[in-house]
């Protein structure tokens, strides 16, 4: 049977992107169900699908979208976002292709208009086996309280909430909006009492910016909390090109646990699923737990399982990638589910990525090749 190749063009560049090399092709009637677990050139299994609905956000921290090159900027405009359905079906796909678990990001994705009306599809999603599929969703907080209550009717399971800081000064200048962090709290507090627990609380360390904060915030969720939040400390990572990131602004994770475990002793905890990027410790007196991020000291590239789509439709294997993958050509020139399946499968068989480990090592010059924005592939 001859296999017809389709150039797909990136509306970005605008350059043709070359036909991948050719996989062994996908069963023509049997690619879903009955498709082994796909896996990638290092023999990772794909599992993850990370879903950016937006490019937008009403932050502009630092470390994502520094005030000065984005206040101006011009977002993509709704017509090259995906729609609900285009996603929702995309998910579909990737769930019959072995994907357990999808996470709506930005940007901001409760900017995305009726967000929830996605939510419904996916939480109706179902593995091969009648299993239900996990649905997180990632947000900066700042609208979380408003809309806590219809996306847990809309059977989102639960959320993550980065926070930065506990201070209020320092929350404002990081994200540089002038936004109060006590909002920000009330959204937590809104989604636990609607179900949406336990919460887990992200806090991106830069030494000499918020580092200060690191006790205050963990004392403050562990004693208001205890075991409904999960907080985890993420190191400052290099992701796009516009964060000015420095390698001495990074704070080590062992020197963050260090610090927690001087004020509350910490017990090691293994893994929940492969593939996990933290490394898990839960507080001694049963007070919760905390978990460390380590993608610059500790990279965990090997285990990684994550695929990532783009406001636009474009597949990304990697967070600190520079080119993705067009999935919005197929989905709007009438391919069916087996080519998109079949296209899918070609961009994880050929998968490679390692950014992390080779970062700091000679084996290839990385860190000056270009990279694709936080906001507009997620976290």
């Amino acid at each position: 049977m001859k296999r017809k190749v389709i150039l797909l063009r990136d509306a970005s560049s605008h350059q043709v992107e070359p036909p991948a090399a050719a996989p062994s092709p996908l069963p023509a009637a049997s690619w879903g169900a009955h498709t082994p677990p796909l896996v990638d050139g290092l023999g990772r299994p794909l599992r993850d699908l990370r879903i950016s609905v937006t490019d937008r956000c009403n932050f502009r921290c630092s470390y994502c979208m520094p005030k000065e090159v984005f206040d101006g900027h011009q977002f993509l405009p709704h017509a090259s976002l995906l729609s609900f359905e285009e996603i929702a079906r995309t998910a579909r796909v990737f769930v019959q292709l072995g994907v357990r678990k999808l996470r709506l990001t930005g940007g901001e994705p409760l900017l995305r208009r009726q967000v929830e009306q996605l939510i419904e599809p996916l939480a109706a999603l179902q593995t091969p086996d009648g299993r239900p599929v996990d649905i997180a969703l990632t947000t900066n907080g700042s609208v979380l309280a408003r809309k806590a209550a219809a996306l847990k009717s809309a059977g989102l399971r639960r959320v993550t909430v980065s926070l930065d800081a506990l201070d209020d000064a320092v929350f404002q200048r990081m994200n540089d909006v002038g936004f109060p962090v006590a909002e920000v709290l009330d959204g937590i507090d809104t989604a636990l009492a609607v179900g949406l627990g336990p919460v887990k609380v992200n806090m991106v360390v830069k030494r000499g910016t918020n580092d200060q904060e690191i006790l205050p915030l963990a004392g403050h969720l562990r004693d208001r909390y205890g075991d409904q939040i999960r907080l985890r400390f993420i190191e400052y990572m290099d992701v796009g090109a516009t964060n000015g990131w420095r390698m001495d602004e990074v704070l080590p994770s062992t020197e963050v646990r260090t610090l927690i475990q001087s004020r509350w002793p910490l017990v090691p905890l293994e893994a929940e699923t492969r593939g996990e990027t933290a490394e898990r410790w839960r507080y001694a007196d049963g007070r919760g737990e905390v978990g460390f991020i380590s993608s610059v000291t500790r990279a965990f590239c090997r285990g990684c399982n994550r695929i990532r789509l783009s406001t636009e439709g474009r597949l990304y294997t990697c967070l600190f990638g520079s080119q993705g993958h067009d999935l919005r050509g197929l989905l709007r020139s009438g391919a069916d589910d087996a080519q998109l399946a079949e296209r899918i499968h070609q961009v994880w068989q050929g998968r490679t990525d390692r950014y992390s480990e080779l970062r700091g090592s000679t084996e290839a010059s990385v860190a000056t090749q270009p990279r694709i924005e936080m906001h507009y592939i997620g976290g």
